[in-house]
């Protein structure tokens, strides 16, 4: 038996050492698959039958070779590699992206290469859907989690409801002659505007119009602004629309500051509509527009300190910061993904949306996770029940865009291995071929 056992044992090993072989091989041929996780074989020993012992005297059993024991992963990070794209995608700690095929099984990876299809959806290179928490239309995300897509390709323009301005109008201008029907009239004319600066405001359609406010210092401290616009875009009563110069009056106020220069008061807005309680735009949007002008927390109007807004001050008149809360409609250029996963789009109007936010899962047992292939792993009852969450929250990793996980192979190690392996393949070669050479002396013996 010892002969014969000799030989199930080299025969034992040479499988084991072929399993591990193997292994190594597919770790070397996968060192530039990006995600790739190197898997190494363990070994146990095998033993046969008690052969001799008791009493005082230590058993004796006979040893019956190798075996494997298990194939297990290594999900140690790999480096992560600058790309040009920005779907490329790499979890810096712990996750997997959760993907679904089209029949709706969840797959598992590192690998975070992704495009947009002709669906909008973002999917992997086998066509499999990165899933993520979706956003409703004002960008707010949601807890539920699904197809990450790209439905949202155009954006919707928004009214301008407020506008709002800084800056400062010369104390030392004086007060301008004049009637109230040449305010109305024509409050561009040079004998009365002092002070003039442009903005863009648009209406309920998303159409842009270019306003112009003009300033009058009309009494001590006291500034009249008036708001002018194109007479063929906007609706006024009879007498506010200037066929000469082409402009309309849409809107007027006063602001009044104190001896020192600050903003004291903020008059109320008079609107030159023919319900007077906004701008009528003549292209067939929303009626009344109501477009608040703030210039800035005034003393009595807001209880402010009147410093953080218009101030009337002996220097040049000035426009230091101009905003208005409206944005035209616009067409989705382009996106990004910040380092929690959130997908944002970017609008040809200047503006921004989140339109999702990546899922990562993450598992008790990663190491028991399936694979499957094509850097793919399907959960297992020993990997446990997946943990989904947002990355960089709790223990999920960050997402880096532009960047992709490379293997995490280290062709050092294999070629190591694969020398160490190599030798014990020949020594239980040897085994096998000296182990035939003394059953061949035992046959002879019988001649």
């Amino acid at each position: 038996m010892g002969i014969t056992s000799a030989f199930f044992a080299a025969t034992s090993g040479i499988n084991s050492t072929s399993r591990a072989l193997n292994e190594i091989g597919n770790n070397i041929a996968n060192s530039q698959t990006v995600g790739y996780k190197s898997r190494s074989v363990s070994f146990g020993d095998l033993f046969g039958a008690t052969i001799g012992g008791g009493g005082t005297t230590n058993s004796l059993v006979e040893g019956r070779g190798v075996r494997v024991l298990g194939i297990d992963p290594s999900f140690t990070q790999g480096s992560l590699q600058t790309t040009s794209n920005a779907l490329d995608l790499a979890i810096d700690g712990n996750g997997f992206f959760q993907v679904n095929d089209p029949s709706g099984n969840t797959f598992y990876t590192r690998a975070g290469q992704f495009n947009v299809n002709s669906n909008g959806n973002l999917v992997n290179p086998a066509g499999l859907t990165l899933q993520g928490f979706q956003a409703d239309a004002n960008g707010n995300i949601l807890g539920t989690v699904g197809d990450l897509v790209l439905t949202t390709t155009q954006q919707t323009g928004v009214a301008t409801t407020e506008v709002e301005m800084s800056g400062n109008l010369d104390a030392s201008e004086s007060v301008v002659s004049f009637t109230t029907a040449q305010l109305l009239a024509d409050p561009s004319n040079p004998a009365i505007s002092q002070f003039s600066t442009g903005i863009r405001v648009f209406d309920s359609l998303g159409v842009g119009h270019d306003f112009t406010l003009y300033f009058s210092k009309t009494a001590a401290n006291t500034w009249t602004y008036s708001v002018l616009g194109n007479a063929s875009e906007v609706t006024v009563t009879a007498g506010n629309s200037n066929s000469t110069t082409g402009n309309a009056l849409v809107a007027q106020g006063t602001l009044g500051f104190t001896t020192a220069g600050l903003l004291n008061s903020e008059g109320t807005t008079t609107y030159f509509n023919t319900g007077a309680t906004g701008i009528d735009f003549s292209n067939g949007s929303v009626a009344a527009q109501a477009i608040a002008f703030d210039f800035g927390t005034s003393i009595t109007t807001d209880s402010g300190s009147g410093t953080d807004g218009m101030l009337q001050q002996g220097a040049n008149s000035v426009i230091l910061t101009l905003s208005q809360d409206g944005f035209a409609n616009g067409t989705l250029t382009g996106t990004s993904i910040g380092e929690d996963g959130t997908l944002t789009g970017r609008f040809t109007n200047g503006t921004t949306r989140d339109l999702g936010q990546v899922a990562l899962t993450r598992f008790v047992n990663p190491d028991g996770l399936q694979p499957v292939g094509r850097n793919l792993f399907i959960q297992s009852a020993d990997s446990g029940t997946p943990l989904v969450g947002a990355p960089n929250s709790g223990s999920f990793g960050k997402i880096f865009a532009n960047t992709l996980e490379a293997s995490n192979v280290d062709l050092g190690d294999e070629l190591v291995n694969m020398i160490t392996m190599q030798r014990s393949f020949q020594a239980n070669s040897r085994i096998i071929t000296t182990t035939n050479t003394l059953l061949g002396e035992l046959v002879n013996l019988a001649q």
